[in-house]
């Protein structure tokens, strides 16, 4: 074959070799090209951050039918533990209640029936103490354990094993149902104003009441006690119970009020306590005014008493005494009795210390039956033709009650023709 002619053996064929003055020209196009484009990112992808790394994550597990019957087992034991749990606790309710029963059962059991009321006059020891009833004699008897000592005090209402007169339980109610009912709740709607005439008696218990309940400086500056208590006597009729309510009325003070009788108690030593527990509340109401009606019901003078019933209101009485004498501490707590025979009265009753004022409610004159005659009529329908002047000027004593019973009768008789 001989020598290839030249070229034959050049990879660009029969174009020849290149020189090297054309590679240098092609890269100075090269060099142009790339000059006379601009740098610019628009069209590049941002490269995305990689977020947290593949082998951090908490991988999904969805359990297999394995693991799912197992979980079911797990929760049905679950609930029976929670059953038992309920089952034992309702158990031990039952059973403790059961044992409750039981002791109340044995408690009764030592208590007796019926169970009697009594008094306990003086406490020995723990285990000990004397007690009274209302129908017998003192004893001496047992406490039995369960009673709670820290409520026991002398005076106190227990009650008795019927059998034994063993201390079997404390009556916690200590304020007779009577003494709640004593107590006004409204206060008297009456004043001054509704009484007619009786200006010195109301000046006068205005002074010894109304002044101490409200302004009782005016005592201490002037150096002087104020009176206790007040008694309201006269003829029936004549407005001691109206005063007694138009001053309570005006002092906004608790009003109790009782009759003398129903301090009368049918058991020995009821009488007593009633006044005791009466005179309580009226201090923890108080300020108050504690309003006796009819007290010579129970504070006649004192004779020999020859029966069991006359010892028993002397009792009440010295009780009544006792309570008035322990003012001292309670300037806002005032007493008025009332009564139609104050001759009658024991002579302790109604001396200076205990009652300072006696207060009397006489009839009324004709100027006081004009004015009483004025009040029961300012409300009524009158005719042209009546003449009030007949009834003031008419000899006949009229007491204020006797007044109104007249100008009432008059309204029912008017009322009668109009039908």
């Amino acid at each position: 074959m001989g020598n290839t002619p030249g070229g034959m053996n050049n990879p660009y064929g029969f174009l020849g070799k290149k020189d090297d003055k054309d590679k240098g020209k092609d890269k100075d196009k090269e060099k142009k090209k790339l000059e006379s484009v601009p740098i610019s990112h628009m069209g590049k992808k941002k490269k995305k951050n990689k977020g947290t790394s593949g082998h951090s994550k908490l991988p999904n597990v969805t359990p297999n039918t394995k693991c799912r019957l197992k979980l079911l087992k797990l929760e049905r034991i679950k609930d029976y533990l929670l059953l038992e749990e309920e089952y034992i606790t309702n158990q031990e309710q039952i059973k403790s209640s059961d044992d409750k029963n039981y002791v109340k059962l044995k408690i009764d059991d030592l208590r007796g029936s019926p169970v009697s009321v009594g008094t306990l006059e003086e406490l020995i020891d723990e285990n000990h103490g004397i007690i009274a009833t209302s129908v017998g004699p003192e004893y001496y008897v047992n406490i039995l354990s369960f009673v709670d000592k820290d409520l026991l005090e002398p005076g106190c209402s227990v009650l008795l094993n019927n059998k034994t007169n063993s201390v079997v339980g404390i009556l916690l109610d200590e304020v007779d149902p009577l003494v709640s009912v004593m107590k006004v709740e409204k206060a008297p709607l009456e004043s001054y104003a509704d009484i007619g005439g009786l200006e010195s008696q109301i000046q006068e218990i205005k002074e010894a009441v109304e002044l101490p309940l409200t302004h009782p400086e005016l005592y201490e500056d002037i150096g002087i006690k104020p009176p206790k208590g007040v008694i309201l006597y006269g003829p029936p009729g004549t407005g001691k119970t109206l005063l007694a309510k138009a001053v309570a009325n005006e002092t906004s003070a608790t009003f109790l009020r009782v009759v003398g009788s129903e301090l009368i108690q049918k058991y020995l030593g009821d009488g007593p306590k009633l006044v005791r527990e009466m005179f309580k509340v009226a201090e923890e109401h108080a300020p108050s005014i504690v309003f006796i009606d009819e007290i010579d019901a129970v504070g006649t003078k004192r004779y020999e008493a020859t029966s069991g019933g006359e010892r028993e209101i002397q009792r009440t009485m010295l009780e009544l005494l006792n309570q008035l004498d322990g003012f001292d501490s309670r300037g806002d707590v005032k007493v008025i009795m009332a009564t139609n025979r104050i001759d009658s009265l024991d002579p302790a009753l109604i001396r200076p210390g205990r009652i300072d004022r006696k207060i009397q409610l006489p009839n009324p004159d004709t100027k006081t039956k004009r004015r009483i005659f004025q009040i029961h009529t300012s409300k009524m329908t009158m005719s042209p033709d009546v003449d009030l002047e007949e009834f003031v000027m008419s000899k006949d004593e009229l007491s204020g009650a006797d007044i109104k019973a007249i100008c009432t009768e008059a309204g029912l008789l008017a009322l009668r023709e109009r039908r």
